[in-house]
């Protein structure tokens, strides 16, 4: 009798242990995704320093890789062999035109969201010169830009006297002349190239808009982001490098679509 006793005793403390065990292992935490910022033409991945900081400080893993900028197709490319070797979930951050080639790699597996930094949100069939023009405001043009040839094509970069007019207005004069002589150039066949693919529809989107951009219209912006079904996050007194200037309202809309 005492054996049974004893046996049915320990039994119960087994199942208690088992129970508890399963039951903490259900309520552990989901790891955090790794958040992907895609710079944009005319910049490198310098632009998303402030940002990197402030996510790396919450405990997020981030990748920051160097976009081409030879065409949509080939970023697009490219970087799908990054987000390849990335594992697990992932947030995708697109800057300015960083917000094309997220959109084409928004069917890539294990992508839990997208956000968009004052940038295109493109649909299929659209070219991103055509979405620029439609609204006034942008200011990206001959009189603000220097062409590059060169066997096989042309780069454009932003002329210096015109950097921070365009892209960075409420960043302070040295910082933005430290980065208009560190841009990258960008072919200029990427804003005459047909876009392949609209973002999913079910996906969630974010769009943090500068109201004082002049790369891309704020209305035009509007627009896209609306159509896309994003949440719009406004920027009223930002510039087009918003993450710069305003970093930690970009941290928390990538914060919130990674939650």
């Amino acid at each position: 009798m005492r054996i049974r006793r004893l046996t049915a005793a320990v039994a119960t403390v087994l199942l208690t242990v088992t129970g508890a065990t399963t039951a903490a292992a259900t309520h552990q935490p989901k790891p955090k995704p790794t958040i992907v910022l895609v710079h944009g033409a005319f910049a490198d991945a310098g632009s998303w320093s402030e940002v990197t900081k402030k996510l790396q400080r919450d405990g997020y893993t981030v990748v920051s890789p160097a976009v081409p900028l030879r065409s949509v197709a080939t970023d697009t490319a490219y970087l799908n062999g990054v987000l390849a070797g990335i594992p697990g979930p992932k947030v995708l951050v697109g800057h300015s035109y960083g917000g094309a080639v997220i959109t084409e790699l928004a069917g890539a597996a294990d992508v839990k969201s997208l956000v968009y930094v004052a940038a295109f949100i493109p649909q299929a069939g659209e070219t991103l010169g055509a979405l620029n023009s439609q609204f006034p405001g942008s200011e990206i043009g001959p009189d603000t830009t220097n062409a590059i040839t060169y066997p096989g094509g042309v780069d454009l970069v932003m002329k210096p006297d015109a950097f921070r007019w365009v892209f960075a207005a409420d960043l302070p004069t040295r910082q933005a002349a430290v980065l208009a002589s560190s841009q990258r150039p960008v072919s200029a066949s990427v804003f005459t190239e047909t876009i392949l693919k609209s973002a999913p529809a079910g996906l969630p989107k974010y769009a943090v808009i500068p109201g004082k951009d002049r790369a891309i219209a704020p209305a035009a912006e509007q627009f896209m982001a609306k159509r896309a079904g994003a949440k719009i996050v406004n920027a009223p007194g930002a510039s087009h490098l918003v993450m710069l200037s305003e970093p930690s309202l970009v941290t928390r809309t990538i914060e919130q679509a990674a939650r």
